[in-house]
């Protein structure tokens, strides 16, 4: 049975987990910054790689404490090498670097996106691939097909904005607080989805691609007028949010006749009226479809550990640098339109 230390750092959650091949979460911990980033309404940089600094190294010295293990006692440590905001991913990276060097430990470095991708595999051992992936978090909005473990063809991407941080900026603009998803879901809750005429981007073009920025702005409007209550414009935007997925997505599942299964993963897997829709999509086509549990949904060590599992005997050599934007699918071409996020 192998052990992998897992270590992600590549946003606002510092995290370290020991996760083994029979799928067991045998020890993890996770700081939250939400007090931190409150003030500004969204993720600080400074101030995230700051916290990761403090905390992380007595976070690790916890969690084999909590195993009951020694360093030297892990096949492997597994650390986000990217993509993510540069400051933290370089903490998380360095200090994986040392650990590896002092016990002479392999280190794997981790896409961070591989870890959202196979996430759903440390809950189930019976999703096997190739399977379709609707990855949505805060950072990124894409449709691959994955086809083994580094194998990655990107269907669909947006073009601007992801659907996380259109939930973040829609919770900004309504005063929902942080952090912004779960805020919009809470407020959807008590309120009229079609009480606000909002647009569906994208709705009904050929491509499967996705595009938020217009409905962000038109949440924008519609909270300007002073004409509708707050939860029903966050539960008007979730249902236009949500009919946007599903619509690109039934484009981009049509193409794929040796796949059945849907797979959701990343931070907005976690809400609860994304995973009902995908659920019935999935159904709608005869395709089993699978989440993980919301606590793997968002950033956590867990997965990345799950990933150095899945990639145990693939040792990257100490000097791997840390990367800001790292695709899944580098040969995928360039959607017109879209930023260097996709």
């Amino acid at each position: 049975m192998a052990q992998v230390l897992g270590i992600e750092s590549s946003c606002d959650e510092t995290a370290v987990a020991l996760v083994d091949s029979e799928r067991r979460i045998v020890a993890q911990r996770i700081a939250s910054q939400d007090a931190e980033h409150a003030p500004y309404g969204g993720v600080v940089p400074e101030i995230a790689a700051r916290a990761h600094a403090e905390r992380l190294a007595p976070m690790i010295e916890g969690v084999l404490e909590d195993a009951g293990i020694a360093l030297a006692d892990c096949d492997a440590i597994a650390a986000t090498a990217g993509p993510g905001l540069i400051g933290g991913v370089m903490v998380g990276l360095v200090s994986a670097k040392a650990l590896a060097m002092a016990s002479d430990t392999p280190l794997i470095a981790i896409n961070h996106l591989e870890g959202h991708a196979l996430s759903p595999r440390l809950a189930d051992a019976t999703i096997g691939f190739p399977y379709a992936l609707l990855l949505v978090s805060g950072g990124h909005c894409q449709i691959l097909k994955v086809d083994g473990v580094g194998e990655y063809r990107r269907l669909a991407t947006t073009i601007d904005d992801a659907l996380g941080e259109a939930f973040d900026k829609t919770a900004k603009i309504l005063g929902l607080g942080f952090p912004g998803g779960p805020a919009v879901e809470r407020a959807a809750l008590e309120g009229d989805a079609d009480a606000v005429p909002l647009p569906r981007p994208m709705v009904g073009s050929g491509e499967p691609h996705f595009s938020f920025a217009g409905l962000k702005s038109a949440v924008l409007r519609a909270d300007e007028c002073g004409q509708y209550a707050v939860a029903d414009i966050a539960a008007s935007f979730q249902q236009a949010a949500v009919d946007c997925v599903t619509d690109r997505l039934r484009i981009a599942i049509e193409g794929m006749d040796d796949v059945d299964t849907l797979v959701v993963a990343g931070g907005v897997a976690a809400n609860a009226t994304v995973r009902r829709a995908l659920e019935r999509l999935a159904a709608d086509h005869d395709m089993r479809f699978a989440a993980p549990p919301p606590k793997l949904c968002t950033d956590n060590a867990a997965m990345i550990a799950w990933a150095g599992i899945e990639r145990l005997g693939q040792d990257d050599p100490l000097d791997i640098s840390a990367r800001p934007r790292w695709p899944l699918d580098p040969e995928a071409e360039p959607v017109r339109g879209a930023g260097v996020k996709a």
